[in-house]
């Protein structure tokens, strides 16, 4: 049978959209794959689409991406039900988020894990998320105030404060140099890497989803300073060049300082202003930990195993 991507990349290349709307996904993996090129009209670097980002919006396109996205989404939801409300606010609440997610796979990398099974990690983890700058910029749309401050505070240190060198993409850039780092084609990932990758191009390209997506790139912040601390401590333990070090040690310095920041100076005065949003940044901050949960524990099995062997 042939798959909704192989169809829709046929299109693409032929322009030609007929009757496309009108086939299922095979799979799960065939819904998720299929979303990750359409989001990528939208989201990846511009010379790497070959003009195929004019059709981003095409009316086949859009159709095939919102009848995708209401599977992802109630998918999603049924992963991670809704919960009562507990005292607090939005704060609190995706601090208990973070507390109760499941990344001891760093813990391993830190400890037991060798050489080759950290950097096929960091392959697939993405330092810690590709693209992230491009996702806080995007979160900024249409938000005023003191919270605005705060993001782009936020996104001026991803920018290396003014200094290109010190740039968290060109960090990465050295990283990857540094240790052979390739990032793996959607299709290598295990499926819980594929619901990471989608969960970001579903916040990024869908306005009535800002406020899911500040909670999850809250979550995201307030997690990554610790993580990246166990990263530093495999590197190490296992004699990584120098150029591995600065990327995770900026974030392991940087990212405690914007996960407070971002919750307490942005969050928290957003749901002041608009109360409605509350709800919508605790339940992206759950998606994105449920994503990270999988992927993790997925990862952590693969790779001690090597049953994962991509980098």
């Amino acid at each position: 049978m042939t798959t909704l991507q192989a169809r829709l990349q046929r299109a693409l290349a032929n322009q030609q959209f007929d009757n496309l709307e009108i086939h299922d996904f095979v799979d799960e993996r065939d819904a998720l794959l299929t979303l990750l090129d359409i989001y990528a009209l939208s989201l990846a670097p511009i010379d790497t689409l070959d003009g195929q980002e004019r059709f981003e919006h095409h009316p086949t396109v859009s159709a095939v991406k919102w009848r995708l996205e209401q599977w992802l989404i109630g998918r999603l939801d049924s992963r991670v039900p809704a919960q009562p409300d507990q005292p607090g606010g939005v704060a609190d609440a995706i601090r208990r988020i973070a507390r109760r997610s499941q990344d001891g796979v760093y813990d391993w990398l830190a400890t037991t894990a060798d050489w080759q099974q950290l950097v096929t990690f960091l392959a697939i983890e993405g330092g810690p998320d590709g693209g992230f700058d491009d996702l806080v910029a995007i979160a900024q749309v249409g938000v005023q105030g003191s919270a605005k401050v705060v993001l782009g505070a936020n996104y001026w240190d991803e920018m290396g404060r003014g200094d290109p060198e010190q740039v968290h993409t060109t960090l990465h850039d050295r990283l990857k140099e540094a240790i052979g780092l390739e990032a793996p084609a959607p299709q290598d990932l295990p499926t819980s890497g594929l619901y990471r990758s989608a969960l970001n191009g579903l916040l990024a390209t869908n306005r009535s989803l800002q406020p899911e997506m500040l909670g999850a790139l809250g979550l995201l912040e307030l997690q990554a300073g610790p993580r990246c601390r166990r990263v530093i401590a495999a590197f190490e333990r296992l004699g990584a060049p120098a150029d591995a070090f600065p990327f995770y040690a900026e974030h392991a310095t940087t990212d405690p300082r914007h996960g407070k920041e971002w919750l307490d100076g942005a969050l928290v005065p957003l749901v002041q202003e608009h109360p409605e949003w509350e709800r919508g940044m605790i339940r992206g901050a759950r998606w994105r930990a449920d994503v990270n949960s999988r992927l993790f524990q997925d990862l952590h099995t693969l790779l001690a195993t090597r049953e994962l062997q991509i980098a």
